[in-house]
């Protein structure tokens, strides 16, 4: 599920930018999951609110082609 939540969410950051101008064939998704987590907060590990969130990123880059 963590997987699923992870690409809906990048998918919907490039909706955004395309909504804003950003031509289509200078974006892709990729969700990562629980596959890149930014600390230590996997599933069944207790963590804070804070530490969750750090995970529950999006993170893109810009390229010059």
């Amino acid at each position: 599920s963590n997987q699923g939540l992870s690409e809906r969410r990048a998918q919907s950051v490039v909706n955004y930018l395309m909504s804003k101008g950003v031509n289509a064939s200078q974006l892709v998704a990729k969700g990562y999951g629980e596959s890149k987590l930014k600390n230590r907060c996997s599933d069944g590990v207790s963590c804070t609110e804070a530490e969750h969130l750090a995970n529950r990123r999006t993170q893109f880059r810009v390229i010059n082609q």
